[in-house]
């Protein structure tokens, strides 16, 4: 393979977003179940990309995605008079996500070999602020927001490769997901499939120990780098 460029996944794949939103939300709203809180939020992520995928809604970043997903979920949760503040800080626990154990190490590594960046649907604040926040070294931040194209649409991984000046065939996608590989992969991206069983916690069901479709599965991003002698 003439790999040139990576580019990732954030959201599970280079950050445990499961831990830290729900710690924010075990500080700031003490009276739910902040797991179950955290993960009826995720839960609202995809059906609202998909309403813009549609064009049902408008274009707008994350930030205001999650909390129109947040203000539902505090109402059916019984806690609607939680203040504006509040409601404004939790959507930011999506900007300050720690990393996984590998993540660092394993970009600084492969940053040696390739240029690195995040692909996420976070829009660009958000990444950058999680950068500075977890310590992710990328080389350049690319975004769903640069393009208007949540992924999943052909627009987003198509134009990372554009914007990196490389064709789709020298750029590889590195996600948890095995959707995001597959889109990836029908726009002519390589792509390696990382296997986050803790994604959605101990006692969720597990995801696929590989994606044989994928062109690399491994279990971390410093095996990744093995991988590729970096």
């Amino acid at each position: 393979m003439d790999i040139r460029a990576l580019v990732f996944d954030v959201f599970g794949t280079v950050v445990d977003w499961r831990s830290g939103v729900a710690r924010d939300i075990r500080r700031l709203v003490p009276d739910v179940d902040a797991e179950a809180f955290a993960d009826a939020w995720r839960s609202q992520y995809l059906p609202s990309l998909d309403r813009v995928r549609r064009g049902d809604l408008a274009w707008v970043n994350l930030d205001a995605l999650h909390r129109a997903s947040l203000d539902e979920l505090l109402a059916e949760y019984g806690v609607p008079d939680v203040p504006e503040s509040v409601r404004t800080e939790l959507v930011l626990a999506w900007h300050r996500l720690d990393p996984w154990p590998d993540s660092v190490s394993g970009l600084e590594r492969l940053k040696k070999r390739f240029v690195i960046a995040s692909l996420s649907n976070g829009h660009v604040a958000l990444l950058v602020n999680m950068a500075k926040h977890a310590g992710l070294p990328w080389d350049t931040v690319l975004s769903a927001e640069l393009f208007e194209h949540y992924k999943g649409d052909p627009e987003a991984y198509l134009g990372a490769a554009r914007l990196l000046g490389l064709p789709p065939e020298q750029v590889m996608m590195v996600a948890a997901h095995v959707d995001d590989l597959a889109a990836a992969r029908a726009c002519g991206l390589r792509t390696a499939y990382i296997h986050r069983p803790q994604e959605y916690g101990s006692k969720a069901v597990r995801p696929p120990s590989t994606d044989p479709k994928a062109d690399i599965s491994v279990a971390s991003l410093t095996e990744l780098a093995q991988r590729f002698n970096a």
